[in-house]
């Protein structure tokens, strides 16, 4: 079996001095597709962050796409986010620019020179997400559904080991949310990334069986398979 994407072992997480989650143990492998869940408050988002690099951890050990959590400086955090592919329920998509520019700015921002790599790269990530005629099209103009399907496209511009998403498909309808959770499952088959998705959503859940990992007063557990 090959190193896992995430490895996590006797892990606590704190915010401002205030234990969120101890004595976490998780192994992710590569290409392998996860529901994180949990109350609100529960710590789903604080793990999450703390596999980004956003918040650091005082105990244990943790490793993400290769790189060690616990040594990351502000200067290496940049580099483990280049592995990551990093979707949010709100879309922070810039609404002054249309699709193909806030992909583009994505690209310029971790370096991407050529101009015709990043013209590709656009069309092919937009032809991913079924947004291939959506390249001049603003924010605005588009319904959720498809806001949610350029955020998807950026995460993928760098060609992710693992999409790590929060609520990705909270503010959706369910046919929409469906549509969503749908792409995520096809986009970890194909590309061979890791998805750890984080929701609230056990339609979707019994809909779709996949792994399962639970946050629950200060704890997580590896449920492995469907069971609620």
């Amino acid at each position: 079996m090959s190193a896992p994407i995430v490895n996590l072992e006797k892990i606590e997480i704190a915010y401002q001095g205030k234990a969120i989650l101890s004595n976490v143990n998780l192994a992710i492998q590569p290409g392998e597709f996860c529901y994180l869940i949990g109350k609100t408050g529960s710590g789903k988002t604080s793990l999450l962050k703390t596999l980004y690099g956003a918040l650091s951890f005082k105990q244990g050990r943790g490793e993400v796409v290769g790189f060690d959590l616990a040594t990351l400086d502000r200067k290496s955090i940049p580099f483990l986010r280049r592995k990551l592919g990093i979707v949010f329920q709100d879309f922070n998509l810039l609404t002054d620019r249309n699709v193909r520019e806030n992909l583009l700015f994505v690209l310029k921002a971790t370096d991407w020179k050529n101009e015709q790599d990043i013209n590709n790269r656009i069309q092919e990530v937009l032809e991913q997400v079924s947004l291939g005629t959506k390249m001049e099209a603003m924010p605005h103009e588009l319904s959720g559904g498809e806001q949610q399907r350029v955020v998807i496209a950026r995460a993928l511009l760098n060609k992710p080991d693992i999409i790590l998403a929060d609520e990705p498909t909270g503010n959706l309808d369910p046919e929409t949310s469906d549509e969503i959770l749908m792409l995520l499952k096809q986009l970890s088959e194909e590309e061979g990334a890791a998805v750890l998705l984080a929701t609230h959503d056990y339609r979707l859940m019994e809909q779709f069986q996949s792994r399962i990992i639970r946050c629950s007063k200060g704890e997580v557990f590896d449920q492995e398979s469907f069971s609620l």
